[in-house]
Parts: C-alpha cells; sequence; structure tokens
C-alpha cells in the first residue's frame, strides 16, 4: 500500500478517534448536567417541603389556668389579666418592632367588629419598649396600647423561640376565658392568620 493512501487511512483513524473521544466527553458532560439537574430539583423540592412543614399552624387545646401579670403599655398605663376578669381575653405574642406583618395582623383585627360583638378583649404583646413599638403602631394605624413585656410573661406562656428570631415570641395567641383558664393556643409560623378565621377560632372555644 502507498504511503501516502496509508497516511490518509491514519488520518482518517485519528478524526475518528478523536470524534470518538469527544462524543464520550459530550455524553459524560449531558449525564453529569442531569445528574446534577435531578440533584438540585430534589434539592428544592426538599426546601420547599420542608417550608411548607414548618410553616404549618401549631395549636393546643384547654391547658389550665393562665399565668397572671401586670405589664405596662405603651398608653403609658398598666394593664393586668385580673382586670378582664368575667370576660374572655385573647392574647396576641408577636416579634413586635420591625415585624411589619405583625403589626397589620392587629390592625386589620381592630377592622373586625366580631371581638367586640363576641365581648372578646385582644391584648397585643411585644418584647419592646414604646419607644420602639409605637413608630410601627403609628404606620398601620394600631390605636389599640400595646403591652410591653421583659420575657417574663412571653416565657411563662411559652411563647419564645416559636418563630424567626430566637428569644422572641413568635406569632401566636392565647385564648382565655372568663374564669381564667386558657381554652386554646395557637402559633402561626406564616406571620399571617386572617382576622375572621381567628374570631372563629375563639368563638368556637367559647
Amino acid at each position: 500500500m502507498p504511503s501516502n493512501q496509508r497516511t490518509t487511512i491514519s488520518r482518517r483513524q485519528q478524526l475518528r478517534d478523536q470524534r470518538a473521544r469527544e462524543s464520550a466527553k459530550e455524553t459524560k458532560r449531558r449525564r453529569l448536567f442531569r445528574i446534577a439537574t435531578g440533584l438540585l430539583t430534589t434539592l428544592i423540592v426538599a426546601l420547599v417541603g420542608f417550608g411548607l412543614w414548618s410553616a404549618r399552624p401549631v395549636e393546643g387545646g384547654p391547658s389550665g389556668q393562665a399565668p397572671a401579670f401586670t405589664l405596662p403599655t405603651t398608653a403609658g398605663t398598666t394593664v393586668s389579666l385580673a382586670d378582664y376578669r368575667g370576660q374572655p381575653v385573647l392574647l396576641y405574642f408577636n416579634e413586635g418592632a420591625g415585624c411589619g406583618s405583625c403589626t397589620q395582623q392587629m390592625a386589620l383585627i381592630e377592622q373586625e367588629p366580631g371581638f367586640a360583638a363576641a365581648g372578646i378583649t385582644v391584648l397585643p404583646i411585644v418584647m419592646n419598649t414604646a419607644a420602639q413599638i409605637q413608630p410601627d403602631l403609628d404606620r398601620f394605624g394600631v390605636t389599640t396600647p400595646y403591652l410591653l413585656d421583659d420575657g417574663t410573661v412571653s416565657k411563662a406562656y411559652d411563647t419564645l423561640d416559636k418563630g424567626m428570631h430566637p428569644g422572641l415570641p413568635g406569632h401566636g395567641f392565647v385564648l382565655i376565658d372568663a374564669d381564667g383558664n386558657k381554652l386554646w393556643h395557637g402559633n402561626y409560623p406564616s406571620m399571617w392568620l386572617d382576622p375572621a378565621e381567628l374570631l372563629h377560632e375563639a368563638t368556637s372555644r367559647l
């Protein structure tokens, strides 16, 4: 066989080998891409699932006598739980200053006439000073005085570490009947509960 023909055949073989190597590399890249995509999809699904699971409300039924307390308010007064003996009270523990959804929740509770009609007093409790929380109340037009807790009451009602910030309450409610008994509590990591639904939760247990 002439040398030029052998050279042509050799070059063709080299091209076939090169194409085979490139094809193998491309196949490997595609396989790795599919694996990476599959892992990413699995991770996203897991994160979404965890987010939905962690955002589920946690509720409980009757749990004995409500701890007594007396707290200062943003209005410069003091409020005691004993002041409301003989009527139902709904405590609203929340993250307070800087939590817009927390303050908006209270603003919309104020707009729900069903609480007053049912004789239910809603007492919002935060671990802030008046100077810290008042700008939020002004921003959302909240007129209900906020009770200012140093953490003692929030701890007594087991509301600490229930939200996004360690050492603070999350977004929870405690229903107390006219005799001072805890009838229901609900914690909402989603940072929201429709006031009409909240009213139903309360009235259905009184």
